[in-house]
């Protein structure tokens, strides 16, 4: 239970390290591109761990 709360306090920051870089682009880090592809790609592997585990 703690290591699914962990990756999801890690998809909840790097949501929002994105949203930042949509909302305000110039406050955004410089790294957001590469952030936002990272967040898609952890979401899509943990919902479908999520759908085989149930």
């Amino acid at each position: 239970m703690k290591k699914e709360r962990a990756i999801l306090i890690l998809l909840v920051v790097l949501n929002f390290i994105v949203l930042l870089g949509q909302l305000w682009p110039e406050g955004g880090p410089a790294f957001a591109g590469v952030v936002n592809i990272i967040f898609l790609v952890f979401s899509l592997l943990y919902f479908i761990f999520l759908l085989k585990k149930k």
